[in-house]
């Protein structure tokens, strides 16, 4: 079992940027390929970053450019540096944890999940 707490999510202005974290248990995340997802009232839970074992990074094309999410395999965390925020991207954010094969992007392919951080843009 991986437990994932996230944290770091709150109220910033558009235009700002926010550092989310998250901070895994019982297993190393070494093992695993990880992401963020997001899920925007009344809407689905959506891909919005990953990263392999490797390291390799892909981004859902709307945050191209503005998130970067990495990994810390020594401390077991994962990040996700989000720049030019826009109001659009009010939703709570989830870190995940998936097979080390492939690409995590679809929700069916979680093997785990953080309890979700709140991240609120105003203009």
């Amino acid at each position: 079992q991986v437990q994932l707490v996230e944290s770091g999510g709150r109220l910033v202005q558009a235009g700002g940027s926010l550092r989310l974290s998250c901070a895994a248990s019982g297993r190393t995340i070494s093992n695993y390929a990880m992401a963020w997802f997001r899920q925007a009232p009344g809407k689905e839970r959506d891909f919005v970053a990953g990263i392999t074992t490797g390291s390799g990074t892909y981004y859902r094309d709307s945050i191209m450019g503005r998130f970067t999410i990495s990994r810390d395999n020594a401390k077991n965390t994962v990040a996700l540096q989000m720049n030019s925020l826009k109001l659009e991207d009010t939703a709570v954010y989830y870190c995940a944890a998936g097979p080390s094969t492939g690409l995590l992007r679809f929700v069916s392919d979680v093997h785990y999940w953080g309890q979700g951080t709140q991240v609120t843009i105003s203009s």
